[in-house]
């Protein structure tokens, strides 16, 4: 059936051995209707509007089928199992209650009428994915999505997203790709993060100039609730859905929300708290253990500083020399020598050399292995050592457990 007018079941009550519903229109409205078919099947629906499934019960299983820019099911109830395949929708499951496994999919092909033909969607404008806009208030453990777009999706609310499943190409919003110069460099890296974290984002201090904004479409039917979550919400947010990706065994996706969870954590303290510096210091040095070209940098760094400290204070002008020493009996008898080593002393010019480079770059690798050079240097140059063979392999395990996050499977 083809109608350009709406079509509404307001209040109706679905009942028998099975339910059939299809065809095309400007909107359909099952609000508070009562689906209790033994075999139900709704579609394929073409929608130039909506299809609105508000306080709708789904007490037996149902097939859904539906292209229309927006599927609006809040405060829907579904009581048994159920399929949505979609196209073009934006979908609200705000205070939706799940009971029984629920999909959610993208249908990439157009749907297929009677006759094997496929049904036109002329009427449907935009992008043909699918985007979930709201989990609010959600029990999240029995819905399983496929290929969705969550880059604007509300997860704050939900209950049990540690359990939620996410398969095939879900995607989430990306962080700005602005280079901001002034008054601080600052460049984000990429990764996958939660509208949460932009909408916070978006109202702090200096958000314009780094491109961070609001993912709220102004177009939405359904309104966000509440005031924007703080980042130790945000925190517990990322901590569950990265649950949910580990227990699938997609570790380097996992990894991105790792990032996240730990970024929310580190902004959450203030400059005051030790954790703050202790965060700061995990992030700056290696990004939570997940950037290695970062602690990779910081090792090179590390390591010319070790070599021009040494060349200029730790080596000595040249080997120290042993004396032998001894005092002979006036009545004879047997003589003893002490034998003893100068102290190294540094050189009063020519400090950087080429044989003094390679002395102390020899001496600066070892320490990377956390191997002692074996050398006799000065004072300094013992603390010097000292130091670089603490700071510079802990610097390479992080460039080693970045890369390995980043492969692991």
């Amino acid at each position: 059936m083809t109608c350009e007018a709406d079509i509404t079941f307001a209040g109706a009550i679905f009942a028998g051995h099975a339910l059939n519903i299809d065809g095309s229109y400007g909107g359909v409205f099952f609000s508070d209707v009562r689906f209790e078919s033994v075999d139900t099947h709704i579609g394929p629906l073409i929608c130039a509007e909506r299809a609105v499934f508000a306080h709708a019960q789904f007490r037996s299983p149902a097939a859904i089928e539906i292209s229309a820019p927006y599927v609006l099911c809040h405060n829907s109830q579904w009581s048994s199992t159920a399929t949505l395949r979609l196209r073009y929708a934006s979908v609200d499951f705000t205070n939706a209650s799940f009971e029984y496994p629920v999909s959610v999919s993208a249908s990439a092909e157009p749907f297929i009428a009677a006759f094997n033909r496929p049904m036109g969607e002329a009427n449907v404008s935009g992008d043909p994915n699918v985007q979930l806009r709201s989990l609010r208030g959600v029990d999240a453990s029995h819905l399983m999505l496929t290929d969705i777009d969550l880059s604007d999706c509300t997860f704050a609310g939900a209950f049990h997203l540690d359990q939620l499943r996410m398969h095939g190409n879900c995607s989430f919003a990306s962080v700005p790709k602005r280079l901001r110069l002034l008054p601080v460099p600052r460049h984000w890296t990429a990764r996958r993060t939660l509208a949460e974290e932009h909408h916070w984002r978006a109202h702090q201090p200096g958000a314009v100039a780094d491109g961070w904004q609001e993912l709220t479409n102004p177009e939405d039917i359904i309104p966000r609730l509440g005031a924007h979550p703080g980042p130790q919400h945000i925190a517990i947010l990322y901590r569950e859905l990265r649950k949910s990706l580990e227990d699938t065994k997609n570790e380097p996706g996992a990894a991105d929300f790792y990032y996240g969870e730990m970024e929310m954590r580190r902004l959450s303290h203030r400059w005051h708290e030790a954790e703050r510096w202790l965060l700061q210091a995990y992030w700056l040095l290696s990004g939570y253990g997940l950037r290695a070209s970062r602690a990779l940098c910081w090792l090179v760094v590390a390591m010319t500083i070790t070599v021009l400290l040494m060349m200029g204070f730790g080596l000595p002008s040249e080997p120290p020399k042993q004396t032998a020493t001894s005092v002979l009996p006036s009545r004879g008898g047997q003589i003893v020598y002490e034998i003893d080593k100068d102290d190294p002393k540094n050189p009063t010019e020519s400090r950087f050399t080429t044989r003094r480079f390679e002395k102390a770059l020899r001496m600066t690798l070892d320490s990377v292995v956390f191997r002692s050079s074996g050398q006799d240097l000065t004072t300094a140059g013992n603390y010097i050592e000292m130091v670089s063979r603490v700071s510079e392999p802990v610097l390479l395990a992080l460039g080693a457990l970045a890369i390995r996050s980043r492969v692991k499977r």
